[in-house]
């Protein structure tokens, strides 16, 4: 047989197989749309078409000839079928809501397919903080004729985004949850023009339900009001509606400047984002009742940053009147020297005079000329809350100390692995382990050394895990129900502690439950998971409701009467003293705390 009449052979078909299966998993991955894989789907017909061609010549032509197939699929993965798209408020809809009438015009949601909830998204509660409103308190938004459809989410705030690929195979290998779909496969728009509320309620409404405000996390740099595992649609089935939206991240939301400061009429530089949340309980106030909701029953939430922004408009004068009550997941800012997320007002100064320079503007008139994505880079430093003399005019520990508060209850904790995913490439080992002890904890080491000191490698990981959770989250939830309860405030305090087939304990990992979120058809719950969802998310109503997390059917949870008492919820649930509290007392001898 010569080599015009050979037939490929088996080796051909197998890399054949292979590469089409490898960009068919790369374009899932990706989130290219139908056209791409319909482009991908042509190039490998052609070729396999042409195989008798392509065989022809030596070693080097065929290798070039297959370079070129996958050369053309690159070029289908990274440039064709990748539209940005808003997200929808919902996969499959039971029809429109009735009209809702608001303050700057009339608004229409959509219903759930059991009829069960109602859900509004996208509506606007300040100007879009473009051009010179760039690093400006928020407007008012502009007020609408006819009724808008609220049927999709807004873009997600300005951000520095990994690439598709990246995204998915985090939720692939950290969270064990991704599912194969066509109709997911977009990339969410992003923009500076995110200030928008979402809001779920019971179908139909009511009058003077509770309302929770929700502000999510992401380190002040990342985030968006979407993420199924805090929908409000766990809790609006509950019977309480529930707010979420979009604030400035990064470097437009915490920029901090002197020029800043002098053209703002209160002096005020660096809390952008957090005046943006103000903004957005302003709108609640006004709004809410509209709803059915109840103006003068507000719990505002959060988790992680969230949870810090929550902390520090406990004791803002700013939010005063806003909120009642208070959920604090997973952060606060109130310890004397808070871990993460806070920074002095010297500090915020020096780093918008370094981003000035890092963009080569010569003053803030330039900067707002800068392109927003090349913008967004510069969210690695510009992620801070500051004490800006009028949203925050002192640290909340501070205030707290001078019995400055907003918040009639407190509700929040933390988790057994909240440190875990922020070391995971930077573990302790027994050859590390006392330099990296020695290197925070100063004049305090021999102590922790002497009561923490591993003889194994498996030793040193989870014992420095220990600390980094201690430092960086528990100790913050330690002193904050102790200044709380120092003002005769009620306080719960929880540890979640439960494992799954997901996250378990991790940060984060106690919002599908307590937001009453885990899918109906996930195999990465049991009912042991569904049984804890109901307890936890009846402590979130109950306590939306009336300040009191308690109620029948429920394991009793305590008021805290010094802030080591918590209730743990876990594959048991039940009250236990802090697990912290050798090192949350060591941590406060470093920060000053009595």
């Amino acid at each position: 047989m010569n080599e015009k009449t050979k037939r490929p052979g088996a080796g051909f078909w197998f890399l054949f197989l292979l590469t089409a299966l490898l960009f068919a998993a790369l374009l899932e991955l990706n989130k290219n749309a139908l056209a791409a894989w319909g482009a991908a789907a042509l190039a490998l017909l052609l070729f396999a078409l042409l195989r008798r061609l392509l065989i022809r010549g030596g070693f080097l032509r065929r290798l070039l000839t297959w370079a070129l197939l996958w050369g053309a699929l690159a070029a289908v993965l990274l440039c064709v079928g990748r539209p940005y798209r808003l997200r929808p408020a919902l996969a499959r809809s039971g029809g429109a809501t009735e009209v809702v009438t608001l303050a700057d015009g009339q608004v229409q949601g959509l219903k759930s397919v059991d009829g069960a909830f109602e859900v509004f998204t996208g509506i606007p509660y300040a100007a879009p903080p473009v051009g010179e409103l760039r690093w400006r308190a928020p407007q008012d938004p502009a007020p609408w004729e006819g009724v808008r459809a609220c049927t999709h989410f807004a873009p997600m705030s300005m951000q520095p985004r990994d690439g598709e690929i990246i995204n998915s195979l985090k939720q692939l290998i950290g969270f064990h949850d991704y599912t194969v779909s066509l109709d997911d496969n977009f990339r969410d728009a992003v923009s500076e023009d995110a200030l928008y509320v979402n809001l779920w309620r019971p179908a139909g409404g009511g009058e003077k339900l509770p309302v929770l405000v929700y502000v999510h996390g992401g380190a002040l740099q990342t985030g968006q009001p979407w993420y199924a595992d805090y929908s409000g649609e766990g809790l609006a089935r509950r019977g309480v509606i529930v707010v979420n939206f979009g604030y400035r991240l990064g470097v437009f939301g915490f920029l901090a400047h002197e020029e800043l400061a002098a053209e703002d009429p209160d002096g005020s530089t660096g809390n952008y984002g957090l005046m943006d949340q103000i903004k957005a309980l302003e709108w609640v106030r006004g709004n809410i009742a509209a709803f059915g909701g109840d103006p003068d029953n507000v719990t505002l939430a959060g988790e992680s940053a969230g949870a810090v922004c929550v902390s520090a408009l406990c004791t803002s004068p700013r939010a005063q009147g806003l909120f009642r009550r208070a959920i604090l997941e997973s952060s606060t800012c109130d310890a004397p020297e808070p871990q993460h997320s806070f920074r002095t007002m010297d500090e915020a100064l020096e780093t918008g005079r370094e981003t000035l320079a890092r963009f080569g503007a010569a003053d803030i008139a330039a900067l707002r000329q800068v392109d927003a994505a090349k913008l967004a880079k510069a969210a690695d430093v510009n992620h801070h809350l500051t004490v800006d003399g009028f949203v925050l005019p002192v640290t909340p520990c501070e205030a707290r100390r001078q019995g400055v508060h907003n918040e009639e209850a407190l509700l929040h904790g933390f988790n057994a692995d909240e440190g875990t995913p922020f070391i995971l490439l930077e573990q302790a080992n027994l050859k590390n382990y006392e330099q990296k002890v020695r290197g925070y904890f100063g004049d305090e080491a021999d102590a922790v050394l002497a009561r923490w000191s591993p003889t194994t490698d498996d030793e040193a990981r989870n014992m420095w895990t220990t600390l980094y959770s201690a430092v960086y989250f528990t100790h913050g939830h330690y002193c904050l129900s102790r200044l709380a309860l120092a003002e005769k405030v009620p306080v719960y305090e929880y540890f979640f502690t439960k494992t799954n087939g997901r996250i378990s304990a991790w940060h984060s990992g106690e919002e599908v439950y307590c937001y009453g979120n885990i899918p109906a058809g996930s195999r990465l719950y049991d009912e042991s998971d569904r049984a804890l969802m109901d307890v936890f998310c009846s402590y979130f109503e109950n306590f939306a409701k009336t300040g009191d997390p308690n109620g029948p059917g429920l394991p009793v949870w305590e008021k805290s009467t010094d802030g080591t008492q918590l209730l743990e919820l876990g594959q048991k649930t039940g009250m236990i003293k802090d697990p912290y509290l050798e090192i949350d007392r060591i941590l406060d001898r470093m920060q000053g705390f009595n």
